[in-house]
């Protein structure tokens, strides 16, 4: 029997990030036809979850495939050559297929990315109902990973939206979408190897402190692609003209994403310590003051990131004005 619970967490945090994202595309499509590419996203969900056991299945059959991806080194090409081509290749499937079944007029840039957004996002919620019926995630775990595949697809959806919405450089702009989304198998490779590095034993462990700044940096380039669809000026953190400055400023722009990553990744495993314990204790004092230094020490590094971010923008902006 179908648990309406399981169904109703595993959609609602999707859809209402797209309802978010929704209100910021300009021109965007109706409402209907968004959930109904939402829908196409749950599918190719499915669908990709199919293609990745008859994968396995005959790739086990010409080698030991289940043996190899207990490592990390079998986990990363797993990653490479299984997960992330097939569930990139699918999300991509989804925007293509009905846009050319359909093609009664030429689609917008805001338009085909939001359509993108749409189906990483019903993706997304096929995702965390598999993982809830299984009993393998928790709630919070999925709904903070929500936008995780918006992410991972944005570049070859902003790519498939300049090819879609051009009538010159067609060449060009099919290069452009392979290109993008190599870019995004890649990244969503990264993210899952660097998901499960804390699963093992030092030094490896210590790749998983790179697993939150990363998605973060996914998150600003997502933000930035979206910047582009709305016609607004990118934000500018690297403006410095000697080539000295400018690798300080990367150099700040890397500790910013180290320092943020890190201080989400220490609210999560506070999340995660503190959920299990009963109600009742929370307020003793040991557990109190645990939660409260390590709740303060991450909000410490938390704004330290945030401000590093101001400093940045505040100096660019200084340049192009000044």
């Amino acid at each position: 029997m179908l648990d309406l619970s399981l169904v109703f967490w595993a959609a609602i945090p999707p859809l209402l990030l797209l309802g978010y994202y929704y209100c910021r595309i300009p021109f965007a499509p109706a409402l209907l036809r968004l959930l109904i590419f939402f829908i196409f996203g749950a599918i190719s969900g499915i669908l990709a979850l199919s293609l990745e056991w008859i994968f396995e299945t005959v790739a086990n059959s010409v080698v030991n495939w289940h043996q190899m991806k207990r490592s990390l080194p079998g986990i990363a090409l797993r990653q490479l050559v299984e997960i992330g081509p097939i569930e990139e290749g699918c999300k991509l499937a989804a925007v293509v297929i009905p846009i050319y079944l359909q093609r009664r007029y030429r689609l917008l840039l805001s338009s085909v990315f939001i359509l993108t957004i749409a189906v990483a996002l019903g993706f997304t919620a096929e995702e965390n109902w598999i993982y809830f019926f299984h009993g393998t995630a928790s709630i919070f775990e999925r709904t903070i990973g929500t936008p995780v595949h918006a992410m991972f697809s944005a570049p070859w959806g902003y790519a498939l939206g300049v090819y879609i919405s051009s009538n010159t450089g067609l060449n060009q702009n099919r290069k452009f979408i392979f290109t993008a989304w190599v870019n995004s198998v890649i990244c969503h490779a990264i993210v899952n190897v660097l998901s499960s590095a804390w699963a093992y034993s030092l030094p490896l462990r210590f790749l998983s402190y790179g697993f939150f700044p990363f998605l973060l940096w996914m998150f600003w380039r997502l933000e930035q692609l979206l910047r582009k669809v709305q016609r607004k000026p990118p934000i500018i953190l690297i403006s410095a003209y000697t080539l000295q400055q400018r690798y300080w400023q990367r150099s700040l722009v890397l500790f910013a994403l180290l320092l943020g990553g890190n201080a989400i990744f220490g609210l999560f495993l506070l999340v995660r310590i503190v959920s299990p314990l009963n109600p009742s204790i929370l307020f003793e004092s040991d557990i109190l003051w645990f939660i409260l230094t390590r709740f303060l020490l991450n909000l410490f590094f938390g704004f330290l990131a945030w401000g590093i971010y101001r400093y940045l923008r505040r100096t660019a902006r200084r340049r192009y004005f000044y």
